[in-house]
């Protein structure tokens, strides 16, 4: 079944806050969660993993990382997209925005006031996550 897209994402909170990358004007301009596509040849936490280490110099281990939520989410396209959500426990590593051609900036931003374009996706999935629900449904 080629109409599934798996994704994995970080919720990665600390004293009130998380962290957020601020993607580049071309691909949207909005803050979003770290993280990517689930290639073929690896585990979801592996490319979680994989994606916070190039996207944002985040050095993760998978015994650190647990699951918190996941997200069904039918595309633009009329593709299923499922996103698994995960927080980490622990972690290393230089925090910054790591592919200039994507992202302008990783910054950590209060849980209670997300700027104003932070994605409508990620601000679902933190709502979902702080009320602990492990499950949710998006629709546009």
């Amino acid at each position: 079944m080629n109409d599934v897209n798996i994704k994995v994402r970080l919720i990665l909170d600390k004293d009130g806050e998380v962290l957020l990358l601020l993607q580049k004007k071309k691909l949207g301009g909005n803050f979003t969660l770290v993280g990517g596509n689930v290639e073929m040849v690896e585990s979801a936490k592996e490319a979680l993993i994989r994606e916070s280490k190039e996207e944002a110099g985040l050095e993760l281990k998978p015994e650190d990382l647990e699951l918190v939520h996941v997200l069904y989410k039918r595309t633009s396209d009329n593709r299923h997209r499922v996103t698994l959500y995960f927080k980490a426990t622990a972690w290393g590593g230089n925090i910054r925005a790591k592919e200039p051609e994507k992202f302008k900036d990783a910054a950590w931003h209060p849980i209670t006031a997300l700027p104003i374009n932070t994605s409508v996706t990620v601000r679902h999935v933190l709502n979902e996550y702080f009320q602990g629900r492990m499950y949710s449904e998006f629709k546009k």
